[in-house]
C-alpha cells in the first residue's frame, strides 16, 4: 500500500510538472495584427513590459530602446504590450501607437497589438505572467504601465520589476548580462 502511495504521488507531481505552461506556449499578435509565436523567442531572455504612449513613464520608450540595441540581439529582445488599463493612458490605435512609438523614440523593439493586462479582459498571457499557479514562480498584479517581467531563456518567468525601476536600471542589465 505504501508502494502505491508513492508511485500515485510521484505520477501527480510529474503530470502537474509537465502541465505547467511556459512563455513559449502562447501565440500574440504583433503591432500589425500579424500572428507571433512567442516559441520564436526560444534561447533568449526576453523583458516583457506593458505600455502606454500618454503616461508620466512614456519616457522609458527612450530606455527601453538603448537597452535593446545594447543588448538586443541571438540572446536578448524586447517585446512591448500597449494596454489601456489605467486612466485611459493608451487611446491610441495600434497604427496610431507604432507611428507614435517610431516618430518620439525610434522604437525598434517588437510591439504587439494592444491587449488587456488586468480585469475580466485580461490577455492570456499576462494571467499567465501574474498567476504563481500558471507560472510557477509568483503571483502579481500589473499595477501600471511599464512594468517589467524577466523570462529566462527557456520561456520561465524569472521576475516582475516594477513600472518605478527604470529599463536599464542594474537589476535588469545585470540580468540580461547574467
Amino acid at each position: 500500500m505504501k508502494k502505491l502511495s508513492i508511485i500515485f504521488s510521484l505520477i501527480l507531481i510529474s503530470s502537474i510538472a509537465f502541465s505547467q505552461k511556459s512563455f513559449y506556449d502562447f501565440k500574440v499578435k504583433d503591432i500589425d495584427g500579424k500572428d507571433f509565436d512567442l516559441s520564436s523567442l526560444k534561447g533568449k531572455k526576453v523583458l516583457v513590459v506593458n505600455t502606454a504612449s500618454k503616461c508620466g513613464f512614456t519616457p522609458q520608450y527612450k530606455q527601453l530602446e538603448e537597452v535593446y540595441k545594447t543588448y538586443g540581439g541571438e540572446k536578448f529582445t524586447i517585446i512591448g504590450f500597449p494596454a489601456n488599463n489605467f486612466m485611459h493612458q493608451e487611446p491610441g490605435t495600434n497604427k496610431e501607437i507604432a507611428e507614435f512609438c517610431e516618430k518620439n523614440y525610434g522604437v525598434t523593439f517588437q510591439m504587439m497589438s494592444k491587449i488587456s493586462v488586468k480585469g475580466d479582459d485580461m490577455d492570456p498571457l499576462y494571467k499567465w505572467l501574474t498567476t504563481k499557479s500558471e507560472n510557477g514562480v509568483l503571483d502579481s498584479e500589473v499595477g501600471w504601465n511599464f512594468q517589467k517581467y524577466l523570462i529566462d531563456e527557456k520561456g520561465n518567468l524569472v521576475d516582475m520589476v516594477s513600472t518605478r525601476v527604470k529599463p536599464d536600471d542594474e537589476k535588469i542589465v545585470s540580468w540580461i548580462k547574467k
